[in-house]
């Protein structure tokens, strides 16, 4: 009787945390493209969505955003934000189809109650990953992702750490399915690949962040002087390795940032691509999985989702980049608006500051009565920054932010 009951008694156990996750229940849209991520066996688009633009809606605006993304096949979206407001539109969105959509979060975003905060405190670490379970309607992610290292320094502080240890924890406990890592920086990202501890890596790749030799800021219009004429080799090296390691890579800032890559006088290139061309570009990789795109609407999401049907000629990027300029000259803050430099003393929306800035030198230096209003609408100015400097601690691509403040005061006159 003993020797039946335990192999039942096994049976039941597997059932039961089978059900507790069960696997994605959705069939493959065939107007989508499928890849699979990585060694975790999941089946994802090849068009992903950011979480920006759910900061920017409305409940309803966001659910008609999620319903258009999940109608079309998109089934991978990235959570990075600690906003309420990013969550909680996310989980109304996603209620009642939770299981058609893969959800990348990430460990180390807190909400200090004003804005989002990168952390590697354990405690606000649990809050903020509590928060995203119950905002999102969930008991479980996919795919946890260390939040952002940037350099080797804090590569060598993650190991052993209580942060590090917290995160395995939580794949042990069932609540993340799959540990990934997100990083800006080539060095960083292949070192994670070699630790054998990531499935996943979340990566910034474009055709001009490729083309920035390792170790230089690719936000800096001076690293551009010099621009490689190919692939930086440390992003080869990365690319090889995660591909014959079977380590999926979903690609942030597919645009650039910002979309600075779309437009001409914006780019480090000087060249514009169109959403098509760069999507071809991180896709053409056989270790990417998702290039996961920034939309902040129905039609924007169209343009990226035009990719599947697009011709051959339509995703030539070659012929647009032999074009391209050795230099990248000024008129950009090198701000990509993503907000890791938050959370200001003072309440001041850099990255905002940042954005008018942009369109203010993008347009000739000429402050427009529009771009005027927009700016004088923020609660804080450039004017109330006592140049502390811990948003340039913060910032993954060394914007020099006190700088940029002092250009918005003199262009604005507060």
């Amino acid at each position: 009787m003993k020797r039946l009951f335990l192999p039942f008694l096994i049976v039941l156990v597997a059932a039961f945390f089978v059900s507790c996750h069960p696997k994605q229940t959705f069939k493959e849209n065939p107007d989508m493209a499928y890849r699979t991520l990585g060694s975790t066996g999941i089946r994802v688009g090849e068009i992903g969505i950011g979480c920006g633009a759910f900061g920017k809606l409305d409940t309803a605006e966001s659910r008609k955003l999620m319903a258009y993304a999940l109608d079309h096949g998109v089934n991978y979206i990235d959570i990075y934000d600690a906003d309420p407001k990013v969550r909680s539109n996310i989980g109304y969105a996603l209620k009642g189809r939770r299981d058609e959509m893969v959800i990348q979060g990430h460990v180390g975003c807190w909400w200090n109650g004003e804005s989002y905060e990168r952390t590697r405190d354990v405690e606000k670490c649990k809050i903020g990953f509590n928060d995203l379970l119950e905002r999102l309607g969930t008991d479980h992610i996919e795919v946890g992702m260390v939040h952002i290292i940037d350099n080797m320094e804090d590569w060598n502080a993650l190991e052993g750490s209580p942060y590090l240890e917290y995160v395995k924890s939580l794949k042990k406990q069932g609540k993340v399915e799959h540990l990934g890592i997100s990083s800006h920086n080539a060095e960083v990202a292949l070192q994670a690949a070699k630790s054998g501890l990531f499935e996943v890596i979340m990566f910034s790749l474009n055709p001009a962040f490729d083309r920035v030799l390792s170790g230089n800021n690719p936000w800096d219009p001076a690293s551009y002087e010099h621009m490689l004429p190919g692939i930086d080799p440390v992003r080869v090296e990365l690319y090889d390795y995660c591909a014959q390691h079977n380590i999926a890579i979903t690609v942030m800032k597919v645009f650039g940032g910002g979309g600075k890559l779309l437009e001409a006088d914006k780019s480090p290139l000087k060249v514009a691509l169109t959403p098509v061309q760069c999507i071809a570009y991180s896709l053409a990789k056989p270790c990417v999985a998702v290039a996961i795109c920034g939309a902040d609407n129905i039609e924007e999401l169209e343009s990226d989702l035009h990719y599947l049907k697009a011709t051959d000629e339509e995703k030539d990027y070659n012929a647009v980049l032999s074009k391209q300029t050795a230099k990248a000259e000024g008129g950009s803050t090198g701000c990509t608006y993503c907000k890791h430099c938050a959370p200001c003393p003072v309440g001041i929306d850099i990255a905002a500051v940042n954005e008018l800035l942009d369109e203010v030198q993008q347009n000739g230096g000429v402050v427009s009565d529009e771009i005027a209003a927009k700016y004088k609408k923020l609660e804080h100015h450039a004017s109330d920054c006592v140049g502390c400097g811990q948003c340039e601690d913060r910032c993954p691509f060394g914007v020099p932010v006190r700088e940029k403040m002092d250009e918005a005061q003199e262009l604005f006159g507060f």
